[in-house]
């Protein structure tokens, strides 16, 4: 049965730049080229909503199960090179960070990576383009099942929103999510995504305190 929007999917995928080097997977071997010591696990998620490559998850529309091999011109896959993301950076912002800036090395600005790639007095020439941005890639890909359970699909959804292993319920046609304090309402702001998605209501519940471990 041919895949539409919103189902959920188990994948494994490895992705290269086109007849060249692997710069994602969810494979073993492949993460072991990549130098990763993420664990080999297949990921799961809804067609259409955001959770993978946007180029991606519209070419698996329509497919079967199985394997596929996908190939995205860089407007369906991570944008073309932006001049303007190429940009000069003090060094003494490396400096009050205890970074040591090298062409090559790639720092995390404030949940923005930037290569460095050259140093000139004071300044440093950083590059905050994707570092696949402007090339051609390709994914393959291995459909290993259509994820039919709800509590599965709740699971991995909430993974994706909130990288938290959140524990919840389905009952009486709710979601019923228990969360730290502080975190709830931030939550809430997805009611309407989780109604959408599962046809359930969202209820937010806080979680209880544990209480400390009494030492022997």
């Amino acid at each position: 049965m041919a895949l539409k929007k919103n189902d959920f999917i188990e994948i494994e995928f490895t992705a290269r730049i086109k007849d060249g080097d692997i710069f994602d997977s969810n494979v073993e071997k492949h993460l072991k080229e990549l130098g990763s010591n993420t664990k080999a696990k297949p990921f799961i998620f809804s067609l259409g909503q955001g959770m993978f490559l946007k180029g991606v998850e519209e070419s698996l529309i329509g497919k079967e199960i199985g394997k596929h091999k996908i190939e995205l011109i860089p407007e369906k896959a991570f944008g073309k090179r932006d001049p303007k993301l190429i940009q000069r950076v003090p060094t003494s912002v490396f400096r009050e960070n205890d970074l040591r800036p090298v062409p090559g090395i790639m720092f995390n600005f404030d949940g923005k990576i930037g290569k460095v790639l050259a140093i000139s007095g004071g300044r440093i020439m950083v590059d905050f383009n994707n570092a696949v941005a402007g090339k051609d890639v390709e994914y393959d890909l291995n459909i290993l099942r259509k994820v039919e359970d709800k509590s599965e699909q709740v699971k991995a959804f909430i993974d994706f929103l909130f990288k938290k292993d959140l524990k919840f319920e389905i009952k009486d046609k709710k979601i019923i999510l228990e969360a730290e304090k502080g975190m709830d309402k931030f939550i809430e702001l997805f009611k309407d995504k989780f109604k959408e998605l599962f046809n359930l209501d969202l209820e937010v519940k806080e979680a209880p305190i544990k209480s400390p471990k009494k030492s022997q």
